[in-house]
């Protein structure tokens, strides 16, 4: 390889791409193999499983065959979701967890049953146009004959070591140079190409009731897991309605839980009782209101979210505007608050777009949670189990504590929006808790003050970081802002680049009456927006 320096000194600006037919996502690879779908007369459902499908083998780092999926999606006449998140193995039961605090984040003890396999499996069943064989082609070839691992999936290759290392199915499929790959070095691996072939040409029931579920079963057992072919066999995804929000006459749809993606319809329901229009949208009076109205919404989520046959109440409760203003009402915008949860009342990773020219919209979100996932990967087949199980608490009698099948506490979360009934964007940012409040700064910055997706996408972020309690601000989030935000109370924590704490976003637009799309990428990764 060349001896290049890996550094980049100089500010780089991405425009948007419009096209009729058009696939985002943060990975260019997945996105070209979503496109190859397109040109072979398929539709954005077709692309969107190939995208998929890709993913899984060019960004190994943030989703795999075992993760979990969802999707939102405007099938040309109406809004549906998919939920194909797993449920917890049916031996997972809370005395596996006694005496621990937290719950672990590696091996067997994290591992839900996985759901993205399904996911693509229920989509192509509805809505697929090209054979189902046929969108695998692409990331077949990339397993078998290998591709060159981009920049942003090097660094973190290598940054999840210290935290797998001790995991010795992972380091041997992933390490088995004894080092992460580097940056444009060629990368094949041929288990995983083998498992894709099963599944495309079984339809996805050597993964869930075939050769692929007993050898996940096997190995658990071997090796102390709670993961059996017969929790494999009796998951399915669930057909949903989103849920949403209106703000200032736009809204923003959502999974409803146990999804967090109910935060940012909540944070924005707290932010519309603030009046923005003439303030700086990137000075620290609207980042203050815009990061307060989070804290609030945080506060609820991790209070009440859980599978929704455990809770305590509604999605509609949640999001009740009535409720939500007396939250409001809690802001000072001229301190930084620590918030605990209100009281409802009765009343009520990696990410991709498509979309197609005859309408049809897809957003699809698919993830092992952190990294890797949990570090277990099934010998001779590439699957990388995700850790979702790390989404449960082990608190006695919470809403979200560890227990058989259930589905725990999800972070990831696809979006759409629609304005007055009709489909507008599919929209979307990975990187765990960052996703709710990137979907809420970036939908804010396109409703409240005009901006451009790809400006919206590419604006500086803060986060409320889970870990420390800090607002974190990225490199090129506007110093004096972060000045303003401390002279507030906020405790600010700045990062350097690259940073992938910050979450990085796709969004395809579409132009009314019948126009072309614009699709939008984010600068914080390897993806692109491509279309013709």
């Amino acid at each position: 390889m060349p001896s290049f320096s890996y550094e980049f000194p100089y500010a780089s600006k991405k425009l948007p791409v419009f096209a009729s037919n058009m696939v985002a996502s943060s990975q260019h690879l997945a996105a070209t193999a979503g496109l190859r779908m397109l040109a072979k007369g398929g539709n954005a459902v077709d692309a969107a499983i190939a995208a998929a499908v890709a993913i899984t083998v060019v960004e190994p780092t943030m989703n795999g065959i075992g993760a979990d999926a969802f999707c939102i999606l405007w099938d040309g006449t109406n809004l549906v979701g998919l939920n194909a998140s797993g449920h917890s193995p049916a031996l997972m039961t809370p005395d596996r967890y006694e005496g621990q605090a937290n719950m672990p984040n590696v091996g067997w003890g994290s591992v839900t049953t996985p759901g993205a396999v399904s996911l693509w499996m229920e989509l192509h069943k509805r809505y697929g146009k090209l054979p189902f064989a046929d969108l695998f082609e692409p990331g077949i070839k990339y397993a078998h004959d290998g591709f060159r691992v981009s920049y942003m999936v090097a660094r973190q290759w290598e940054s999840a070591i210290d935290r797998l290392k001790g995991q010795e199915s992972w380091v041997k499929a992933f390490l088995p140079n004894g080092r992460a790959p580097q940056p444009g070095e060629l990368w094949k691996f041929p288990d995983q190409a083998r498992t894709l072939t099963m599944i495309a040409e079984s339809k996805g029931e050597a993964f869930y009731r075939g050769e692929l579920a007993e050898m996940m079963d096997k190995y658990a057992r071997e090796t102390g897991g709670a993961l059996r072919k017969e929790d494999l066999a009796e998951h399915k995804p669930d057909w949903i309605d989103p849920i949403g929000l209106t703000y200032r006459g736009t809204t923003l749809h959502e999974i409803p839980p146990s999804g967090q993606g109910i935060a940012a319809c909540m944070a924005l329901g707290i932010l519309e009782n603030f009046e923005l229009a003439g303030r700086d949208p990137d000075g620290p009076e609207v980042a203050h209101l815009r990061i307060e109205a989070m804290k609030l919404a945080f506060a609820d989520i991790y209070r009440y979210v859980a599978d929704p046959r455990f809770m305590e109440v509604t999605p509609a409760q949640m999001l009740d505007k009535g409720y939500l203003k007396s939250r409001a009402k809690l802001i000072d915008p001229k301190k930084a608050q620590d918030f605990g949860p209100g009281t409802p009342k009765e009343s009520g990773t990696i990410y991709l777009g498509t979309a197609d020219e005859s309408g049809m919209m897809v957003s699809l979100i698919q993830s092992n949670y952190t990294g890797f996932g949990s570090g277990v990967v099934v010998p001779g087949t590439g699957i990388a189990l995700q850790n979702r199980a790390t989404g449960f608490v082990t608190k006695k009698g919470h809403p979200n504590e560890v227990g058989p099948k259930k589905r725990p506490f999800h972070t990831i979360i696809p979006a759409f929006i629609t304005k007055d009934g009709k489909p507008v964007a599919t929209f979307g940012l990975m990187g765990g808790a960052m996703q709710p409040q990137g979907h809420m700064q970036v939908f804010s910055r396109i409703v409240d003050y005009g901006q451009n997706p790809q400006a919206a996408i590419d604006a500086g972020r803060w986060r409320v970081h889970e870990t420390d309690g800090t607002v974190w601000t990225e490199d090129h989030f506007p110093a004096a802002t972060a000045t303003g935000l401390e002279e507030r109370g906020h405790k600010i924590t700045r990062t350097g680049w690259p940073s992938f704490a910050f979450g990085s976003s796709q969004i395809i637009w579409r132009f009314p009456d019948g126009g072309p799309y614009l699709g939008a990428s984010e600068s914080r990764r390897d993806g692109a927006a491509v279309g013709f």
